[in-house]
């Protein structure tokens, strides 16, 4: 008898932060020289454009920033959380690997890239994901709780359990990515088999 795998486990959302690490309004200026983050909190933060570039995120906390077209080359997001953000085109395909681990909630994430990504159970919570790449990504029992997503691409991606009940506007091919297990809402699974050009009365 095989042994029985162990289900993946996420992390909790990182909720206490140390008073010394509460970063309010900061901006890009306030980066320099900072090469990790442990247990930091920023709030209403304009990092828009910053270089994250080989900076390590742990168990931190972004709520109320501007993150747009910030550069991720190399960045290491360990159990980081995004609270009512902007993440406009951020390109998180380009993070380190190792223990990478996000949430969002009420965060605007239009044409975000999760190429390649492996983030299962991921819970995406009434974000726009409006023409995200989440092309060849491991998304398997990840939530898209109240999220638009609209032209964001999936092909090749692993959805397996995932839940689609309450996210609109997506189209995704059953044929190009695997879907066992998937939840969706009837008027939901319209948009998985838009391509027979079915009609559902």
């Amino acid at each position: 008898m095989k042994p029985r795998r162990k289900p993946v486990s996420t992390p909790r959302k990182p909720a206490h932060f140390p008073d010394e690490n509460v970063a309010e309004r900061w901006d890009a200026r306030h980066l320099i020289g900072h090469t990790e983050f442990d247990e930091f909190r920023f709030v209403g933060c304009d990092f828009s454009a910053a270089d994250f570039s080989q900076i390590r995120f742990s168990d931190c906390l972004f709520e109320r920033c501007n993150l747009s077209s910030v550069t991720l080359a190399g960045t290491a997001l360990q159990n980081v959380a995004f609270e009512d953000c902007k993440l406009l085109g951020l390109q998180f395909t380009a993070c380190r690997d190792m223990l990478f681990g996000v949430h969002f909630d009420q965060c605007q994430l239009r044409y975000a890239s999760f190429a390649g990504r492996v983030m299962p159970h991921t819970r995406f919570v009434s974000c726009q994901l409006d023409e995200a790449d989440f092309a060849d990504a491991d998304l398997s029992g990840a939530v898209f709780q109240d999220c638009t997503l609209a032209g964001a691409v999936f092909q090749k991606t692993c959805l397996v359990a995932a839940d689609f009940t309450t996210a609109t506007g997506f189209i995704i091919d059953p044929e190009s990515n695997p879907m066992a297990g998937a939840r969706f809402t009837l008027d939901g699974l319209l948009g998985a088999v838009a391509k027979y050009g079915l009609i559902v009365e």
